[in-house]
């Protein structure tokens, strides 16, 4: 089965409220990208609300038909209240700072286990499925099983940024933890910084790899190939 492949709208979200009012239609545009065949949506709501707000999280939910994912900081109380009022299929858990421009680092899966291991198991007692997001570091990948989680989700930008010097060489610490994970019974999903040139490269490495979650590489070529024919493009390339 090929991996799956989960739009991130918060980009489109950024545009509608860069000029205020609902256009672009961020829950049109949740609607087409599933029937233009993402195989899930994902979200991530910040606290300011600068691109996704909460009540978007809310309005998308029940239109999902096929798998919804929220990403965030737990840390947040208003976070966690949201995913357990959603109960989306995923809850990715991203250890963001308040006012931080993008995700740019993983979980210290060992200094901060006793936190995960109560939160994961607080949005898994409400059947949601538990990803958290890691650097490509073997010993934190198979560390993150002793949180309880079901899945992990590896940081690509290291991967993206030195892909066009030396893919081997980027590749490689994805594959050492993706394999260290999936040794300790742990999913694999990915995300960040992934594109048209890398993503078939980085999936072809990782074959266990679950999904992939990609916005602002696929939310830009859009603008140029359509969001349509773009999608496919890159659901071509996880084949």
């Amino acid at each position: 089965m090929s991996t799956k492949l989960s739009v991130n709208i918060n980009k489109i979200a950024t545009l509608r409220n860069s000029r205020g009012g609902q256009k672009p239609d961020v829950l049109q545009a949740a609607i087409d990208c599933q029937l233009f065949g993402a195989d899930g949506i994902t979200v991530h709501p910040r606290p300011d609300e600068r691109h996704i707000r909460y009540s978007d999280v809310r309005a998308i939910a029940p239109i999902i038909n096929t798998e919804f994912n929220i990403e965030g900081n737990p840390k947040e109380d208003k976070f966690v209240d949201l995913v357990l009022e959603v109960k989306p299929h995923q809850v990715t858990l991203v250890p963001d700072a308040i006012g931080q421009l993008t995700s740019n680092h993983g979980w210290d899966v060992i200094k901060h286990q006793e936190y995960l291991v109560k939160t994961v198991a607080l949005f898994q007692k409400h059947q949601i499925r538990v990803s958290v997001f890691v650097d490509p570091d073997s010993y934190m990948a198979a560390a993150a099983a002793d949180t309880g989680t079901d899945r992990i989700e590896l940081y690509t930008e290291a991967y993206a940024k030195h892909y066009p010097q030396d893919r081997m060489k980027a590749i490689k610490p994805y594959v050492d933890a993706a394999q260290a994970a999936m040794y300790k019974g742990l999913d694999i999903n990915a995300g960040h910084d992934l594109d048209l040139d890398n993503l078939r490269f980085f999936a072809s490495q990782i074959p266990q790899l679950k999904e992939v979650s990609i916005g602002h590489a696929l939310i830009s070529d859009a603008l140029y190939y359509g969001l349509e024919n773009t999608i496919q493009l890159y659901k071509r390339q996880l084949q």
